[in-house]
């Protein structure tokens, strides 16, 4: 068994740390390894099966930026615990300086600022490593050379952003990417609809399964016909789906009489997804046919299971259909999940295996959900986002990304599923904190050339949605600081 040790300075976490308990272990493949984490006196113990280096993963209160993902570097294992802040300082400073060296080497012009900072991150963190002798001031100088490892992150991706924007402009050529958001029943007050056709050229449209065909074969497509009208009085291109969920309560009740019949489940979810496809063909070009299948939650299938029901279902919609786009969605695109032990494929893998299948997968919708509890993928900055996104760009197929983002914290009676929001010290969310990622967010995604998408999960917190308070319109159906910032830079 694999153990890795590593030396916590008390004074510098939270009461319980309850973010310690999500710890884990990235081998060199990029998987995260199951690890059962033990603490003695100050030492954080990871436990693992594969006694093998590896770069461990958690949460931390990094200064002025709150609790976010951190990684150290590649550590080996060895009996003598290793100073937890300053392999932290160490695993950002060798992140941030690897995407510098290579945005350098793609000519991006490095901004005389992040020099400068970048510079002083280093000295800080030489500092620490000479004077580990005294673990106080090692650690007070590992604390200041990580948010300033953080502060060069930031310039260099806000510069990276700036670059890439006037290229475009420079170049006379529209912007390839599509926005769009998620319509619901609050579109029917005209101010908002005239609103989201400024902001967004697309529209996800929900086809949900267990509303559609609350029992078995009585259908119910009133409200799906009333925004298909909508979408296409109004110009929208039309996303349609998921057609099929493959997350906690994402299929209909009375599917779970066969769900120990695989054939059987099968038929049944294909004949669905034949169905809806049929209904709008010619209306809806682009499809996203499943969701969460990497993670999985309905009916307890196993990997396998949710592995085959995608591709058939997949091969059943290129089928019905041959001249639309297929997409399907991944949750936890970092893979967070892995660290359970219950899956073997990181969400990677999942969709690079429907690609070598070969049955028509055009796409690939990233679920980022940014302030969450776990199950959800924590918090990480904009650097780390981007390397995200070019690490998913590889598969060389077109991105959507749907991103949810909350504007407060508390209770959501009209959410759908169990995810809370993060409520933390440090960790304060506001209509004008969301504001300001999303708007940080749709800018990176932008300058991104593989992303031909960005979605927002939910318009309006009065209506049934997934992620609570990440909506554009507030429970009383005001306009968020969200909204007006993603219609000013649109106009």
């Amino acid at each position: 068994m694999g153990v890795m040790r590593l030396l916590v300075d008390p004074n510098r976490v939270p009461a319980g740390w309850p973010e310690s308990s999500q710890a884990s272990i990235i081998g060199l493949d990029g998987r995260i390894h199951p690890t059962r984490l033990e603490w003695e006196d100050n030492t954080l113990i990871c436990r693992r099966t594969a006694a093998e280096s590896g770069k461990v993963h958690l949460t931390w209160n990094v200064e002025n930026y709150g609790p976010v993902v951190v990684s150290t570097t590649s550590l080996k294992e060895r009996d003598a615990p290793y100073n937890l802040l300053i392999e932290l300082a160490r695993g950002k400073l060798s992140e941030v300086r690897d995407q510098a060296a290579a945005w350098d080497q793609a000519r991006m012009t490095l901004p005389t600022e992040y020099k400068g900072t970048i510079r002083e991150s280093f000295q800080k963190f030489s500092q620490a490593t000479s004077r580990q002798h005294s673990f106080s001031e090692a650690n007070d100088l590992a604390s200041s050379s990580l948010s300033l490892a953080f502060d060069a992150a930031r310039v260099l991706t806000s510069s990276y952003i700036a670059q890439r924007e006037t290229a475009l402009k420079s170049s006379g050529m529209p912007s390839r990417t599509s926005m769009g958001c998620r319509v619901d029943a609050s579109l029917a007050e005209q101010i908002h609809r005239d609103a989201v056709t400024t902001i967004c050229d697309m529209a996800t449209m929900p086809i949900e399964w267990r509303a559609i065909e609350p029992e078995e074969g009585v259908y119910h497509w009133e409200s799906v016909d009333s925004l298909v009208a909508y979408c296409r009085q109004e110009g929208l291109v039309i996303k349609a789906g998921p057609l099929i969920d493959l997350g906690p309560r994402g299929l209909p009740h009375w599917l779970s009489a066969w769900s120990q019949d695989l054939l059987n489940l099968t038929a049944f979810v294909c004949d669905f997804v034949e169905t809806a496809i049929t209904r709008f063909q010619g209306l809806v070009r682009i499809w996203e046919v499943s969701a969460f299948g990497n993670t999985g939650g309905a009916f307890h299938l196993t990997e396998e299971e949710r592995l085959t029901l995608t591709a058939r279902t997949l091969d059943t919609a290129v089928r019905t259909d041959s001249d639309s786009q297929f997409f399907i969605r991944v949750d936890q695109p970092w893979g967070e999940y892995l660290s359970a032990g219950r899956h073997r494929l990181t969400p990677f893998q999942f969709v690079d295996a429907m690609i070598r299948s070969n049955l028509g997968l055009c796409g690939v919708n990233l679920d980022l959900a940014i302030g969450y509890d776990p199950p959800c993928s924590g918090e990480r900055d904009l650097l780390s986002i981007s390397r995200l996104i070019d690490l998913w760009s590889i598969l060389g197929i077109p991105l959507h990304v749907t991103l949810a983002v909350p504007s407060t914290t508390g209770s959501d009676l009209l959410a759908t599923s169990h995810y809370q929001v993060c409520d933390r010290p440090g960790r304060v969310w506001t209509p004008e904190k969301q504001s300001l990622w999303l708007q940080q967010l749709v800018a990176l995604l932008k300058a991104k050339h593989s992303v031909a998408g960005i979605f927002l999960s939910t318009f309006s917190d009065q209506q049934p949605h997934r992620y609570p308070h990440a909506g554009l319109l507030d429970a009383n159906g005001q306009r968020k600081p969200a909204f007006q910032q993603l219609l000013k830079d649109a106009e």
